[in-house]
C-alpha cells in the first residue's frame, strides 16, 4: 500500500469575514485517500468510475494501480476540474453532472463497471475562491453552483423561493430548527434589496446566532443552501440506484461523505437496497439486499490526518459490494 506523505498546508486569515476563519490555498486533499482506493479492490485489468474528479487525487491513485489493459472514467461538472485532466491513454474524463452515469458509461460502449468511487466533499479549492460563495469566509457572490452553467445560484434561490419552501430547505437540508424564522427574516429583508453579496446576508442571519455556535450554525445554512443550489440529495440517489445496475458481480461502491444526511442515505441503501433503510428478509433471515457492507463500521481519520487535513474530520467511508 502506498502511503500517503505528509502535506504543508499553507493557510491565510481572512481578517474581513465577519467569522473570521482560515482556508487552505490547496485545490484539494483527498480524505481517506488508503482506506478509499484499497476499498475498490482494484483489478488490474478492471473498469472503473470516479465520479468525483476534482483535483485528480483520487484518479491517479487508481490509474497507478491499473494495468496496461485497465480504464478509468472520471466525471465532473465544474470547469475548474477540467484543468487538472489526467495524460493517460487508459483514462477519460467526461465533464457532466455523475447523476448521467449510464448515459455515459452507454456512450463509451461500457456495460459495467468494477467500481465506482463518490467523494462527495466539496474541494478545498472551491471553498477558497471567494466568487464561487462556497464559504462564509469570504465576500463572494452568493452562488454555490458546481455547474457554473446552471441557472440556478443561491442569489436566485433567496431571491425567488417562497418562504415555506426557504423553510424547508434550510430544515431539511441544513437541520436548522428555527428555519421558519430565518425563511421569514429573508424574505423581509430581500423586499427591500435582493440578496447578491455574502457579507450582508450573513448579517441579516446573525440575530439568529449565539457567538459560541455562529460558525457551525452558519455552515449549516450555508450547506443547505448548497445543497438545494446543487440537488446533491436526488444526485445521489440516482447515482446509487445506477450503481447496482452497471457494476459487475462482486464489484465495489465507495463512498465518502461529510455531513450526516448523505450518510444516512448512504448507509440506508447499503443495509436495505432503499433510502428509507426498510429491511425486507426472505423466509430464513436473510436481509433481501442486492448490496453487502464491506465495512460493517463507519471509517473515519485519524487524528494524524486529521491533523494534516482539518477537513478530513467529518469524512466518513462506507463501502459496499453488489451481491453475485
Amino acid at each position: 500500500m502506498k502511503k500517503q506523505g505528509k502535506k504543508n498546508i499553507k493557510k491565510e486569515r481572512n481578517l474581513n469575514s465577519p467569522l473570521g476563519d482560515e482556508g487552505s490555498t490547496l485545490y484539494h486533499i483527498p480524505a481517506l485517500l488508503n482506506e478509499t482506493i484499497e476499498g475498490l479492490d482494484i483489478k488490474p485489468d478492471g473498469i472503473y468510475v470516479d465520479v468525483t474528479f476534482g483535483g485528480g487525487g483520487h484518479s491517479r491513485e487508481i490509474l497507478s494501480r491499473l494495468g496496461p489493459t485497465g480504464k478509468l472514467l472520471a466525471f465532473d461538472q465544474d470547469e475548474d476540474a477540467v484543468k487538472n485532466q489526467l495524460d493517460d491513454s487508459r483514462f477519460i474524463f467526461v465533464r457532466s453532472n455523475f447523476r448521467y452515469l449510464k448515459n455515459f458509461l452507454k456512450y463509451h460502449n461500457i456495460e459495467k463497471v468494477d467500481g465506482i468511487l463518490a467523494d462527495l466533499g466539496v474541494s478545498s479549492h472551491h471553498f477558497d475562491e471567494a466568487e464561487r460563495g462556497f464559504s462564509f469566509r469570504f465576500d463572494g457572490a452568493l452562488d454555490m453552483r458546481m455547474n457554473t452553467k446552471s441557472p440556478l445560484t443561491a442569489a436566485v434561490l433567496l431571491n425567488t423561493y417562497p418562504e415555506e419552501k426557504l423553510a424547508d430547505v434550510f430544515y431539511l437540508y441544513g437541520e436548522l430548527h428555527n428555519s421558519r424564522k430565518i425563511a421569514r427574516t429573508i424574505v423581509n429583508a430581500r423586499s427591500d434589496k435582493p440578496f447578491d453579496r455574502i457579507f450582508p446576508f450573513i448579517e441579516v442571519l446573525k440575530p439568529f446566532f449565539g457567538r459560541e455556535k455562529e460558525k457551525k450554525d452558519m455552515a449549516r445554512v450555508f450547506q443547505a443552501l448548497r445543497i438545494e443550489v446543487n440537488k446533491e440529495m436526488d444526485v445521489l440517489k440516482s447515482l446509487l440506484d445506477q450503481s447496482m445496475e452497471v457494476l459487475n458481480p462482486d464489484g465495489r461502491l465507495v463512498v465518502l461523505t461529510y455531513h450526516s444526511l448523505e450518510d444516512r442515505l448512504v448507509k440506508n441503501f447499503i443495509r436495505s437496497g432503499n433510502f428509507e433503510g426498510n429491511v425486507e428478509k426472505d423466509f430464513f433471515g436473510n436481509v433481501l439486499s442486492p448490496m453487502k457492507a464491506v465495512n460493517t463500521k463507519v471509517i473515519i481519520a485519524d487524528e494524524a490526518e486529521i491533523e494534516r487535513n482539518p477537513r478530513a474530520r467529518s469524512a466518513k467511508l462506507r463501502i459496499a459490494e453488489l451481491k453475485a
